[in-house]
């Protein structure tokens, strides 16, 4: 799990650093920050729920509410960029690119779950 985290944290400043990188723009700041913070929220709570009796099924229930939680998010953070006047194409970009890549490193983590998981005889 930390190789998860540690890949997940570096490339989250990474992505913060080039949204500060590519201008003034505070829409690319926004998604580069909601985007890194609810994927590092994630796997934290997918490796506390990896000590429950089942945990790919706890991965998983964590997976779905933190997919929603993200819904929330991006929602609310598309009217905070709207009522700032900044870019919402910026923000789209900055959210949703890295956005898939921490779907495949939590993927990557489900998968890893799997199989290490015990099956019964």
């Amino acid at each position: 799990m930390t190789r998860y985290l540690l890949f997940t944290a570096v490339f989250g400043l990474g992505v913060i650093a080039a949204s500060l990188l590519a201008g003034p723009n505070r829409g690319a700041l926004v998604g580069a920050m909601a985007s890194s913070a609810t994927a590092l929220a994630s796997l934290l709570f997918m490796q506390r729920g990896s000590r429950a009796s089942k945990p790919v099924h706890a991965a998983l229930f964590v997976a779905l509410a933190m997919f929603l939680a993200r819904i929330l998010v991006v929602t609310l953070a598309t009217i905070a960029v709207v009522r700032a006047g900044d870019g919402i194409p910026a923000f789209l970009v900055a959210f949703f690119v890295p956005y898939f890549v921490f779907a495949g490193i939590e993927g990557a983590y489900l998968h890893s779950l799997t199989r290490t998981a015990q099956t019964p005889a």
